[in-house]
């Protein structure tokens, strides 16, 4: 039988290159999304290009209900799920104070709780078959004080180096992926302009997932795709937070 991979968010950007890459490799696949249109297409489209079986599982994280729905799928004893791509995105643009709370509980709600909940769901089974893996994309934001989505991330991070660790020895491989500006929908969403940052800081994101692949692949349990990010991580693990918090004030005056 093929292994199977549940991707969230994979109608676009780094989770529609995981799907596909998946599919390139024989992998069937359960994709999960908020717009059932889109999911719908590139379900047929990946069938189509691929000759693997995809189940469509159209649910918004932020629903509790619906969440529940796709933690139901992961624990599934008769249709097993041995790699869970953790990607569903969710930025805000504006500062903390400009957001009302629900917005912050949202963002919060798909970076943090849907990550937990699923991860929850999809190591029990995992680690008592004695294989399987999960990938949650992070950010190289969560090596940075950045409000609350790095602190979102930030949490994503040390949550994934913990599992990655505690569910070795189990057969179970467990990875933080944590990219910085890619070439997606995210910061067009949130209108933010390629400008924002310099061009060497945009990955694209097809070349980013063939990293996270391969680092996967290998068992580590971190992957920083490119140069530049590793440098920028490794920077801030080493700068006190209080002085990465003075040059960020440096640039907002």
């Amino acid at each position: 039988m093929s292994p199977v991979a549940l991707v969230t968010g994979p109608t676009a950007g780094i989770g529609r290159s995981f799907a596909q890459q998946l599919a390139a490799r024989g992998h069937d696949l359960v994709l999960v999304a908020r717009d059932q249109v889109r999911l719908a297409q590139v379900a047929d489209e990946l069938r189509t290009t691929y000759g693997v079986h995809v189940e469509v599982l159209p649910a918004d994280l932020v629903e509790r209900d619906d969440l529940a729905r796709v933690e139901a799928r992961l624990g599934d004893p008769a249709r097993p799920v041995d790699l869970l791509v953790n990607n569903a995105g969710f930025g805000l643009k504006e500062r903390f104070l400009v957001n009302s709370v629900d917005q912050e509980t949202a963002m919060l709600d798909v970076l943090v709780t849907a990550v937990l909940r699923l991860s929850h769901a999809a190591l029990g089974p995992m680690a008592e078959r004695g294989h399987g893996g999960v990938i949650n994309v992070s950010s190289v934001a969560g090596f940075l004080p950045r409000g609350t989505y790095g602190a979102a991330k930030a949490w994503v991070n040390s949550f994934t180096e913990w599992a990655g660790h505690e569910y070795a020895d189990r057969g179970v491989t467990v990875m933080v992926l944590a990219p910085g500006f890619t070439r997606t929908e995210f910061h067009e969403r949130m209108d933010v302009a390629r400008a924002s940052a310099p061009d060497f800081l945009w990955l694209d994101p097809d070349a980013l997932v063939r990293t996270a692949l391969a680092d996967f692949d290998r068992g580590r349990v971190w992957s920083v795709p490119s140069p530049q990010y590793k440098v920028i991580a490794a920077v801030a693990r080493l700068v006190p937070n209080g002085v990465l918090q003075r040059l960020q004030s440096l640039g907002r005056r």
